[in-house]
């Protein structure tokens, strides 16, 4: 692309932090959502419309109906964020659209998440923590309040990427013995580094494991990867926990399996239909089955920075006539 002469329209569709807006207004001809509220359709259709950048999040959904009505200066959409499932990737790229994310700023912060997941469901945190403030506590007993050791047990991670070995990396400090599917063999150095056991059929590892972490990107081939027959197969001792995308999991079977005792628990930070949450498991939730939180696994001060920087540098890059450094391209589909 040619060096942009004039200061590109940037349309940014939700608040980021103080810094990165700060910033993009002065490099930028930026339109900012001040309200922070979720843009409607017909304010999507006026952004694309009007933008030469979008900077969508994944609350917003990019289809290819929306990109039809995109005006012609819409050449680039710098996502904030890493996943780009709710982005039709190959509709932009049919069109001119060049598409760019955030990889590799989230990676510790989600990572801390899931571990933190592991350890909240297994050792009952959040039911605890309510007890005291609730003025439940009538002193320590033996056999009060009993949760489980994670000290020994298998862990088996789905999708062995930048978050899962990070996870990897906690788990095993943690005394986790590791155990992995991922649609290839992740390096020997770090299989050995991991100690990390790889599992082709997801099916053999799921039946095996004590604990298990969702780590895969949403995709078409991911969509419900832990299905109903799946999810069957995972021990009734078991706990899932899920800081990836929602639609991985079958969440209504996840619910079913729970309610009947047949999986021990849950801890889930995304969902299938967030920020709607099935009611069957807010239930469960109350019943202290399940832990779920608001999809805040990257939610971290500094982690929303490093995504923005991240923003600015492939917008930068892109309108000075570069190729940005996070390009989105059809053979990472």
């Amino acid at each position: 692309m040619r060096s942009m002469k004039k200061r590109p329209v940037v349309v940014v569709t939700r608040r980021l932090p103080d810094v990165i807006e700060t910033r993009m207004r002065e490099l930028f001809d930026t339109r900012l959502n001040l309200e922070d509220k979720p843009l409607s359709r017909q304010e999507l259709v006026d952004a694309v419309a009007l933008a030469d950048v979008l900077v969508p999040t994944l609350t917003d959904e990019i289809d290819a109906d929306l990109l039809a009505k995109a005006g012609p200066d819409l050449k680039l959409i710098a996502n904030f964020g890493n996943g780009i499932d709710h982005i039709d990737v190959p509709a932009a790229l049919a069109r001119g659209i060049t598409v760019t994310n955030t990889p590799g700023v989230l990676t510790e912060d989600t990572a801390d998440m899931a571990m933190a997941l592991i350890l909240a469901v297994a050792r009952r945190i959040p039911e605890g923590s309510r007890i005291v403030p609730d003025g439940e506590w009538a002193g320590w007993s033996p056999t009060w309040m009993l949760g489980r050791r994670i000290t020994g047990k298998r862990l088996g991670i789905v999708g062995m990427g930048r978050i899962g070995q990070a996870l990897a990396r906690r788990a095993k400090a943690f005394g986790l013995s590791i155990h992995y599917h991922n649609r290839r063999h992740v390096p020997a150095r770090i299989e050995q580094e991991l100690e990390a056991t790889y599992w082709e059929s997801l099916d053999q590892m799921l039946a095996r494991m004590d604990i298990v972490s969702v780590n895969c990107p949403h995709t078409p081939a991911t969509f419900h990867l832990l299905s109903a027959r799946r999810l069957k197969l995972m021990k009734a001792d078991a706990i899932l926990v899920n800081t990836a995308r929602g639609e991985v999991i079958d969440e209504t079977a996840l619910t079913r399996l729970i309610e009947a005792g047949a999986i021990a628990g849950a801890g889930l930070d995304v969902f299938e239909e967030e920020p709607a949450v099935n009611p069957r498991l807010l239930k469960l939730a109350r019943q202290h089955k399940v832990v779920l939180l608001p999809h805040m696994g990257s939610a971290t001060q500094e982690g929303r920075v490093d995504m923005g920087e991240k923003v600015i540098v492939n917008i930068k890059s892109f309108i000075d006539g570069h190729k940005p450094p996070d390009r989105v391209l059809l053979s990472m589909l």
